[in-house]
């Protein structure tokens, strides 16, 4: 079980800095009580709004004040790094020089593997290929007396809810890993996925863990957060545990707290933050969350003011504007015929994900692309200050809302905080 927890309706700030400190305490007690050097593996900035960032900061100045050399790796997986003032806006006054930068193509080091034969069993055939265990040098060459995981638990597309483990095999995973795993994901079906709490690709990354970094002295800690009654982004639980438990514990909150039934939506407007979100690769959570719940022949617009690229990366933006949103098939059928689409299969991956499959429309209202390269990728396109003029962000309410000229939208302010499904479609 998991070392402690706290759930509540909301846990406001300051309780939750005294279970950021108790569990630095812990670690004292159970890992070292005189560590030498310390590693923290916050998530990107895409998981800002978790709290993540003070929280980390907080373990930087407890494991610091224990005379311990602290250091950061915010686990990008193959995200563009951040920015110093990015690291300045999420983590505080922790020094750049102690932010390593995570490397998934250079960085790496392949430790083991997850057999074909255990990948086709889990996905029932729908992938029948290895996973290498590749890893990032820094955690696996370094000796670390404690390592934290700090992350939030919210459905996720790859492995049903986000964060545990995902923390060491895609965000601080190797290229081979993350593409292997992210294909075989697409292959068993993004619907089948999402809000399960056991996907085929988690039962691979917690066979994983158990075989190969079962040596390390980690600990996880497990944000849980829900919208309150006035519509506010809270905290409601804090798991701190070194076991499957600790993720099992917040994944079941998760469950009944970020993820809403609701009847088939003929159409949503989700907003995602300027400040996070700045690629579809990211951005495109908003389809993730929400394809559960739309109707057949729906629409979903998604206004995103700082969406300014395609891909994380460049080759994988290049991906992006070359193939474009097509549908599962003609993904499958270019993937098996090129190779750039072979290598980056992660890539080929986010393509098959980010489609409706023609079952419903996709609008972007962006803020620097431009109509032709949005049309180009198949979505349709909305000119950004007419979103934000017909469908006033700050003014709406999460849920159903019917506007002046009689419209009625579903409006969803931080679409990456949970899940939106039809009872029908629900995996829980």
């Amino acid at each position: 079980m998991s070392w402690f927890f706290e759930r509540a309706p909301e846990i406001p700030r300051p309780r939750m800095e005294e279970l950021t400190r108790r569990a630095g305490e812990e670690c004292l007690k159970r890992l070292s009580a005189r560590p030498r050097k310390v590693l923290l593996l916050p998530p990107d900035i895409t998981r800002a709004h978790s709290g993540a960032g003070w929280i980390t900061n907080i373990l930087y100045h407890f494991f610091t004040d224990a005379g311990a050399d602290v250091y950061l790796i915010p686990t990008l997986g193959q995200h563009v790094p951040h920015t110093p003032e990015q690291n300045r806006w999420m983590f505080g006054d922790v020094p750049e020089e102690r932010i390593l930068v995570h490397d998934w193509k250079n960085g790496c080091k392949t430790i083991g593997a997850i057999p074909a034969d255990y990948v086709k069993a889990v996905t029932r055939g729908a992938a029948d290929w290895e996973i290498p265990v590749s890893l990032n040098r820094t955690l696996l060459e370094e000796k670390w007396d404690i390592i934290v995981n700090v992350g939030h638990v919210v459905p996720h597309e790859v492995l049903g809810f986000a964060n545990h483990n995902k923390n060491y095999f895609i965000g601080l995973g190797g290229k081979d890993m993350i593409c292997a795993s992210h294909m075989a994901s697409a292959c068993y079906g993004i619907e089948n996925n999402l809000g399960n709490l056991v996907t085929p690709v988690r039962h691979c990354f917690n066979k994983a863990e158990s075989e190969y970094l079962g040596h390390l002295p980690d600990v996880y800690i497990q944000i849980v957060m829900k919208y309150n009654e006035e519509g506010r982004l809270v905290h409601s639980g804090f798991y701190c545990g070194d076991d499957l438990d600790t993720y099992l514990q917040a994944a079941r909150q998760s469950g009944e707290e970020n993820i809403e039934i609701v009847p088939p939506l003929k159409k949503v407007v989700a907003y995602m933050q300027g400040d996070e979100f700045f690629s579809t690769w990211v951005a495109n959570k908003a389809i993730y969350r929400t394809r559960k719940a739309m109707a057949d022949g729906g629409e979903l617009i998604v206004i995103a003011p700082g969406l300014k690229r395609f891909g994380e990366k460049e080759e994988v933006d290049r991906i992006i504007r070359k193939y474009g949103y097509a549908g599962t098939p003609k993904i499958l059928e270019a993937w098996r015929q090129n190779e750039e689409l072979q290598d980056l299969t992660h890539a080929t991956a986010h393509l098959i994900h980010g489609s409706s499959e023609g079952r419903f429309r996709i609008t972007y209202a962006p803020g620097h692309l431009s109509k032709e390269e949005i049309e180009s990728v198949h979505f349709g396109y909305m000119d950004l200050e007419e979103a934000l003029e017909r469908y006033p962000v700050d003014r709406l309410k999460n849920g159903f809302n019917r506007l002046a000229n009689g419209e009625e939208i579903y409006f969803i302010s931080t679409p990456s905080a949970g899940l939106w499904t039809t009872r029908e479609k629900l995996n829980l």
